[in-house]
């Protein structure tokens, strides 16, 4: 916590820690919040039923207007609601190469299995414990000789290290076009027989032959002096396009250069973006320069 704490207060800091909650009334992580001027939150769980306590730190989260909930230390298993509420939006850290020793004494059982490597994974939270989808790791090296507690000394520095990078990263996905350029390609490269190409600097996807395919979609990072981190469609026409900007301005965009021709730009770096929405338009882009051979089953189910 005391790593995310002082990490939030660097120049550049994708986050800003609103609220410190703990169970423990008495945690020293309390009184190093409190110094630092960070609000704090405790409630022990003792005499609640796990749901009732859940749903009390829940409030003081919602509270202080939090967006994520990030754990560190918090040594209580959270109903399966709590965590569902906060799917996607809470993160934890755990002192193994998951998924190799969840859950406790993963040093030891490390050393025990004769590792060379141990370390510390960020993860996002689910139900199930310590199985929910890695975010970034740290390796650690096991000296020959080592013991349990020397190696949890040298993982929780890579720990301190690890954990706000990791989540700085998470938060601020939304405007890194490394991330969204990926997510595109994963969902272009789904569609059958497309193929990637590069054009006037940008990634591109192209139906058909690798020879003769025609574009469907393009990857927009902000060229010709445009703000937005873009995934460029195909329309039906100029009509439809400038009724999708002029009613969503939030989500699309004429795209310099390709909207004379009908291209709309769908906006990547936004808040709370629909990925179904964006491969809904590669699908439709797709099926507009397809060849007939490929479409032609799609069509006739159309019909009926």
């Amino acid at each position: 916590m005391a790593a995310l704490l002082y990490h939030s207060r660097l120049a550049g800091s994708a986050y800003e820690i609103v609220l410190v909650a703990a169970n423990d009334p008495h945690a020293e992580g309390l009184q190093l919040a409190k110094s630092e001027g960070a609000a704090t939150f405790a409630l022990s769980h003792k005499g609640m039923t796990r749901a009732d306590h859940d749903a009390a730190m829940e409030a003081a989260a919602q509270e202080a207007e939090a967006e994520y909930i990030v754990l560190a230390g918090y040594m209580r298993i959270l109903t399966p609601e709590f965590v569902t509420r906060w799917e996607g939006k809470m993160l934890n850290i755990h002192p193994s190469l998951l998924p190799k020793y969840p859950g406790l004494d993963t040093h030891a059982r490390a050393i025990e299995a004769g590792d060379a490597k141990a370390g510390a994974t960020v993860h996002l939270v689910t139900e199930e414990l310590d199985l929910g989808q890695t975010l970034a790791q740290s390796e650690v090296a096991i000296w020959p000789g080592d013991t349990p507690e020397k190696l949890a000394s040298r993982v929780r520095v890579a720990e301190h290290q690890l954990y706000p990078k990791a989540l700085s990263d998470y938060v601020s996905r939304a405007s890194n076009p490394g991330y969204l350029i990926e997510k595109v390609r994963a969902l272009a490269l789904a569609l059958p027989e497309t193929h990637e190409r590069e054009s006037h600097g940008q990634a591109g996807w192209r139906a058909g032959s690798a020879k003769s395919g025609k574009y469907f979609a393009y990857f927009n990072n902000q060229h010709h002096g445009s703000p937005h981190i873009a995934v460029l469609v195909k329309t039906s026409g100029l009509d439809e396009l400038e009724g999708l900007i002029e009613t969503q301005p939030e989500t699309y965009f004429k795209p310099a250069f390709y909207g004379a021709s009908g291209w709309v730009g769908v906006i990547l770096n936004r808040p709370d973006l629909d990925w179904d929405l964006v491969s809904e338009w590669l699908a439709r882009s797709w099926r507009v320069v397809a060849p007939k051979r490929l479409t032609k089953l799609m069509d006739a189910a159309d019909e009926f």
